[in-house]
């Protein structure tokens, strides 16, 4: 069982910069893919970035590839997504989720692999 809290979301300017935090309960953090998604109201919930168990291998959403960084600390726990040069469009409430599958592949794109989220953090960019 893992619980996720994520922080960090706010208000900010286009061009502007934040970074989110995911912080997982839980002794076996290391064990875990884990994803970040959003979702903007009335439309469905979209991939952003993942990254693996091992940390050696991060993929991104082509809409946020260049932009946004995601990484993990093990040993804190902690997932973080460093989102920069933002848009209107990244406007969404952002999630994170856990996912203790098999070797990392391109199916940790999808929700349907992971099994454990966090409650939201909202983000908003203004123009």
């Amino acid at each position: 069982q893992v619980q996720l809290v994520e922080s960090g979301g706010g208000l900010v300017q286009a061009g502007g910069s934040l970074r989110l935090s995911c912080a997982a309960s839980g002794r076996t953090f290391s064990a875990y893919h884990m994803g970040w998604f959003r979702r903007d109201p009335g439309k469905e919930r979209e991939f952003v970035a993942v990254i693996s168990r091992s940390t050696s291998s991060t993929d991104y959403a082509a809409s946020v590839r260049g932009r946004f960084t995601i990484s993990r600390d093990n040993a804190k726990n902690t997932v973080y997504l460093q989102m920069s040069t933002l848009k209107p469009e990244d406007t969404a409430v952002y999630y994170c989720a856990a996912a203790r599958g098999q070797a990392y592949s391109r199916a940790y794109y999808y929700s349907s692999e992971y099994a454990y989220w966090g409650q939201g953090t909202q983000v908003t960019v203004s123009s």
